[in-house]
């Protein structure tokens, strides 16, 4: 009752300010949506913690925004229809877009390979042998963390490939599929977004290099990039995080009953806390008679490493061949396995065309090791592989909805006027954590990283240029942008990558949410007071992160609650 009468109010209150609402702009002929341009953001996370349903609540969220966009030009009832008719067309250009497309076909390829592996015994193989090494929750945790930071590359592929392959590690060690999911979503962004050569690189070394430019700057921005990394605080204090409750074993807020609930649990009983959507995959046992083996997950997993490590190159290297600066075009020429051209390469190539081509030739791989095997036919091979693409669909829908709420969003202005808000005056020293907070907030509102980064550096440089004249001081502000908008995306329940943690670890995706939203802000408050801000008064960054991380551990030691493991006798006492 308490959701529907939330449900209700939520929408009576957007519908009675919609109808009221006034877009005229000064001079009569501008569309000023004002405080309108947060209704999509708001709708969609409101309803999702109101309803627990993140498919309506995205789809509302878009159709909000595409209603209050055509209610600057017609009445209610036409702009309801034409709201809804909207809808349709976003979600058509999304799914038009060769990177949604790309991403979306990865996401299922994956799917596909997880359910090949599980039914060749690769999956049941790789968590017994990780079972023998991880003696407890804490040694399970920094094994997921470790397999994480290895899944540096790609952010997408760390989601999809870390949850499914720790899950059965950390269900038997009594882990709650919540802490599995925070795990995977730390080392997901924010070790892409750090990492010296991951499909990160490109984009973010764009920015840069367009941002110095627009302030008559001629820069080398892969150096610049590298500059910022000890500028981002969230990354690098987020990953000690992790880390710590991992080895002190101690947890709080909403996670510590989560993880509380797991140690009283026998591990068979993990799936009652799964979402439907990953049981199709859990559900698919080793074909009788398959001889367990590790090098049946091992080698279709090195086959996607290594196949997306050679995609990313040949993909970056073609790219920059036909429509590259002369200047990158004769670094390739020189020498074409350098570190640099290696680097140019990464950052010019699609990631979502190179995962999907590196994860369908994996499962070519996967299925022919189960034919050799005798587990199935070519035939069976085929149907395994498509029932694992099952279930990630919801996945997928998720993403096509995200997408078209970010494509709404940026039609309104939101993130624009969220800058606005904060950027006409400000003390020179606290740029640097504005402009953090900024981005963690049009992050979250947006859920995209890569939008706010778009939008935002090239705001942030110009202005940290205008405000000092210290170098250093622009690369902090620069630093301050790429790394504040991870921390928005990595806790926003609309972001892509929040949710293929969620999926790929078995969770519901609200509850990984929740209980994932206290740690990333105490870590992003952390960020501030003891990182951005010391830097921003002059404190040298060589005593600034290392205070900043002992503050990390500090907090973890002292508001955390140790969670012990528990004993298999004290369990057959309880059950």
């Amino acid at each position: 009752m308490k959701k529907k009468i939330g449900f209700i109010a939520v929408i009576g209150i957007f519908l009675i300010l919609a109808i009221n609402a006034d877009f005229s702009g000064g001079n009569g002929t501008e569309v000023n949506y004002g405080l309108f341009t947060l209704v999509p953001p708001v709708v969609a996370i409101v309803l999702a913690f109101i309803t627990k349903d993140v498919i309506i609540s995205l789809f509302l969220g878009v159709f909000s925004g595409a209603f209050v966009l055509h209610l600057a030009d017609s009445n209610f009832v036409v702009a309801f229809v034409q709201a809804f008719l909207s809808v349709v067309d976003y979600a058509l250009i999304s799914l038009s877009d060769p990177w949604n497309a790309g991403i979306i076909l990865q996401v299922l390829t994956i799917g596909g390979l997880i359910a090949l592996m599980t039914k060749i015994g690769g999956a049941k193989a790789v968590a017994a042998a990780l079972s023998n090494k991880a003696k407890g929750p804490r040694s399970a945790q920094v094994i997921t963390w470790i397999l994480g930071i290895l899944m540096f590359f790609d952010d997408y592929a760390n989601s999809l490939i870390v949850g499914p392959v720790m899950r059965p590690v950390t269900d038997e060690k009594h882990i709650s599929r919540e802490k599995l999911a925070f795990i995977v979503d730390a080392t997901a962004a924010p070790i892409a977004g750090i990492a010296l050569i991951s499909t990160w690189v490109g984009y973010e070394v764009g920015l840069i290099k367009d941002g110095y430019e627009s302030i008559g700057q001629s820069v080398n921005a892969y150096g610049i990039f590298i500059e910022t990394l000890p500028y981002r605080f969230y990354n690098f204090l987020m990953l000690a995080f992790v880390l710590a409750t991992a080895l002190l074993l101690r947890e709080f807020g909403p996670m510590l009953n989560a993880e509380k609930r797991a140690r009283e649990n026998k591990a068979k009983d993990f799936d009652d806390f799964a979402v439907e959507t990953s049981k199709e995959v859990e559900d698919m046992e080793p074909a009788e008679g398959v001889k367990l083996s590790i090098w049946n997950m091992i080698v279709p997993i090195g086959t996607l490493i290594v196949s997306a490590f050679i995609g990313f190159y040949f993909n970056g290297y073609n790219s920059i061949m036909e429509s590259g600066e002369n200047a990158t075009i004769a670094i390739l020429e020189a020498n074409p396995l350098s570190f640099l051209a290696i680097q140019e390469t990464f950052g010019a190539s699609d990631a979502s065309i190179v995962l999907f081509q590196a994860a369908l030739l994996s499962s070519l791989v996967a299925m022919a090791m189960g034919v050799s095997q005798k587990a199935f036919t070519w035939t069976e091979s085929v149907a395994v592989w498509i029932n694992g693409m099952k279930s990630l669909i919801i996945t997928g829908a998720i993403l096509l909805l995200a997408w078209s709420l970010s494509t709404v969003i940026g039609e309104l202005g939101t993130a624009e006027f969220l800058v606005s808000l904060l950027s006409d005056s400000m003390p020179v020293f606290l740029l640097p954590t504005i402009i953090f907070i900024l981005g963690a907030v049009t992050s979250f509102a947006t859920g995209t990283s890569y939008g706010t980064m778009g939008i935002l550096m090239p705001l942030a440089i110009p202005l940290a240029a205008a405000l000092s004249t210290d170098p250093e001081f622009v690369i902090m502000t620069t630093g301050a942008v790429l790394t504040g908008a991870i921390f928005g995306d990595h806790c926003s329940p609309i972001s892509d990558t929040t949710i293929l943690s969620s999926m790929g670890s078995g969770v519901d995706h609200l509850d990984h949410v929740k209980t994932q939203l206290l740690y990333a802000l105490v870590v992003g408050v952390i960020s501030c007071l003891f990182g951005f801000i010391p830097v921003g008064l002059g404190v040298p960054i060589w005593i600034a992160m290392p205070v900043a991380l002992l503050v990390t551990v500090g907090v973890v030691y002292f508001l955390g609650t140790r969670v012990d493991e528990v004993s298999e006798d004290k369990l057959a006492e309880k059950n």
